[in-house]
């Protein structure tokens, strides 16, 4: 009598389960968690607590006063992005991983979705919390306002899929360069530094062009009302999804090429 024996078999869902188990029992995940989460908040209160009418910041958007602190938040999640994908080769871990799992092109994109929504839910949640609690402290100002006026969800909103959509790129340039400071130059280097050193130069088509880079893509999309000579925030968020689709191209053809 034999005993029949199944191969094992490579599921979508099961795929997906491994990669949201590894990025949660991993020290560095909730340390860059808590620390994004922890700066948007602790800005929020900041500027909430300080803030005056008729003071120096009485003409910036109410919800970009309040997530202030989303940008130093963000380049927490970015670092987070890089060590999803950098993190593991560094390990050794994406070895066991391809392994497993030898197609390589569903461990990226598992890896895209988990971390995609954990930063997307995440984001939205502190940006809800750091709003209200800033309004704590705005009520009775000029600044005061509540999540049913116009536009201030769909900026809170707006500004958790930037910082999601930034924390692709992240980890795209991670699964690429497969190097955390490597990949961590260049995303201060290229997406941060980059757009500054580039304003400087006096033509107008490159200050067209800089309005669709990440960054200013993703503070579009971060405030209640429109920006002066910016795009639409449809726009942006076009503009920013084919970074991070770009960034995310690149290291999915690469795995079709290098060994692990």
């Amino acid at each position: 009598m034999t005993t029949a024996t199944f191969p094992h078999r490579v599921t979508p869902s099961g795929v997906l389960r491994s990669e949201w188990h590894k990025l949660w029992t991993v020290r560095s995940t909730w340390i860059t968690v808590l620390s994004a989460v922890a700066l948007v908040l602790g800005v929020a209160v900041l500027m909430g607590g300080t803030y005056t009418s008729g003071g120096g910041d009485s003409d910036v958007d109410v919800v970009v006063l309040t997530l202030y602190g989303s940008q130093l938040g963000g380049i927490c999640l970015a670092v987070l992005g890089i060590l999803v994908t950098a993190g593991e080769y560094s390990s050794g871990l994406a070895r066991a991983t391809f392994t497993a799992v030898p197609a390589r092109l569903p461990v990226l994109g598992a890896k895209a979705a988990v971390l995609g929504a954990t930063v997307l839910v995440l984001g939205l949640l502190t940006n809800v919390a750091a709003f209200l609690t800033a309004q704590v402290f705005l009520d009775d100002t000029d600044h005061a306002a509540s999540l049913t006026d116009d536009g201030v969800l769909a900026a809170l909103a707006g500004n958790a899929a930037g910082l999601a959509l930034l924390s692709l790129l992240a980890l795209g340039l991670g699964a690429a360069l497969r190097s955390v400071p490597g990949a961590l130059g260049a995303f201060i280097g290229g997406v941060l530094v980059l757009p500054e050193v580039v304003g400087m130069l006096p033509y107008d088509a490159v200050d067209t062009a800089l309005r669709y880079f990440p960054t200013q893509a993703a503070g579009v999309l971060g405030s209640a009302s429109p920006l002066p000579g910016a795009p639409s925030a449809g726009a942006a968020l076009l503009a920013l999804a084919l970074w991070a689709a770009a960034a995310l191209a690149v290291p999915a053809v690469l795995l079709r090429r290098r060994d692990v």
